[in-house]
């Protein structure tokens, strides 16, 4: 994006790993006033799982001060468990599987982040995400990071014009190998730091004992695609739609969630991956967001989960702001609660929950 960068003012959210790192140092190189910022959203335990926050926090700082930079912590622990966590056990609770990452940058990242951001002076907020915006006549276009491997469009999808014009995305034009040796150029402290993994600003963690912090156990009958029991369950929140694992009934294996019954509280498996009822040739998507304003097409390219590749799909426009997609092949697990995105090529014009 060609802008004017004479001492605009750009926060960063470091959030300690290599990523947001170099996406500071690039944006220091080009002549913006950098300030970095470390959002504090978690600090718990869940289990045997120990947060890593407080490092996280400390390689944040020894970036900035590699940077010669002002550094600041901004606590949203509150607001991210309300908007966050809490619709994250609600999802599961009702038997879906939600995207907590997605929520985090249109609640968190790209609200109170922004929010507070714009109040500080910023002219901009960045972050390491592997993404790109593009202003084309006035219309701000959010596109694919150059890296298709680490690609992260997908979980920015609910940004619109008045998030996409104050947000930059520096290390989207680089693949991840370059990222790293740039990290070792500018002699930052994370260079060979390891990708975190797992849920934004939580981490991995073994999401059955963060759903047993709120949802009970309710057992049931784990059943074939026929109808007889081979075993029981824990409860269906525990469990996602194609899951291979997990699942404990002994025999050959391995098995595939196929289907959640909730009105008999049965999980429905098969040990075949490729069993019909993992397949569909549509689904309906609500809670639709746009990146821009624009008539919605007769036909789109969807990804119907991270790092799924993008398909194409006829659209049907239905009441309540709904779409029914259907698929121009069928697709394997499709799953309620996950996040159906839209493109166009390389740009992401939007998308919405998979119902």
């Amino acid at each position: 994006m060609v802008i004017d960068k004479k001492k605009q003012r750009v926060i960063v959210g470091l959030s300690g790993g290599v990523d947001s790192s170099v996406a500071a140092a690039l944006l220091l190189k080009q002549g913006y006033e950098v300030i970095g910022v470390f959002m504090k959203n978690w600090s718990e335990n869940v289990g045997d799982f120990c947060c890593s926050w407080s490092e996280d926090l400390e390689d944040a700082r020894r970036v900035a001060q590699t940077l010669g930079i002002r550094f600041y912590v901004w606590n949203f622990e509150k607001e991210y468990r309300e908007r966050v966590i809490d619709y994250f056990f609600k999802e599961y609770q009702a038997g879906r599987t939600p995207n907590p990452d997605v929520m985090c940058n249109k609640e968190i990242k790209f609200k109170l982040f922004l929010e507070k951001a714009l109040r500080f002076g910023a002219d901009f907020v960045a972050t390491g995400h592997y993404a790109r915006v593009k202003k084309v006549n006035n219309v701000f276009q959010l596109l694919r990071g150059k890296d298709g491997n680490k690609d992260q469009s997908y979980f920015l999808y609910t940004l619109g014009q008045q998030e996409l014009q104050h947000a930059l995305f520096p290390i989207g034009e680089y693949k991840k190998p370059a990222v790293r040796k740039l990290a070792e150029q500018y002699k930052l402290p994370t260079f060979a730091k390891k990708d975190s993994q797992g849920i934004c600003f939580i981490g991995e963690i073994d999401i059955k004992q963060l759903l047993l912090q709120k949802i009970k156990p309710k057992k049931g009958d784990i059943v074939l695609s026929n109808g007889r029991k081979v075993g029981e369950h824990e409860g269906l929140p525990f469990y996602t739609i194609g899951q291979r694992g997990g699942i404990n009934i002994g025999g050959a294996g391995p098995y595939y969630v196929i289907a959640k019954d909730k009105k008999k509280n049965q999980l429905v498996i098969s040990d075949d991956p490729q069993d019909p009822l993992l397949w569909k040739h549509e689904c309906i998507v609500a809670d639709l967001s746009w990146t821009r304003d624009m008539a919605i097409p007769k036909n789109l390219e969807v990804a119907i989960r991270y790092r799924h590749p993008a398909v194409s799909a006829s659209v049907e426009i239905l009441p309540r702001h709904r779409l029914k997609l259907v698929f121009s092949e069928a697709q394997r697990a499709v799953t309620p609660g996950q996040m159906a995105v839209f493109y166009q090529g390389d740009e992401l014009i939007g998308g919405g929950v998979i119902e």
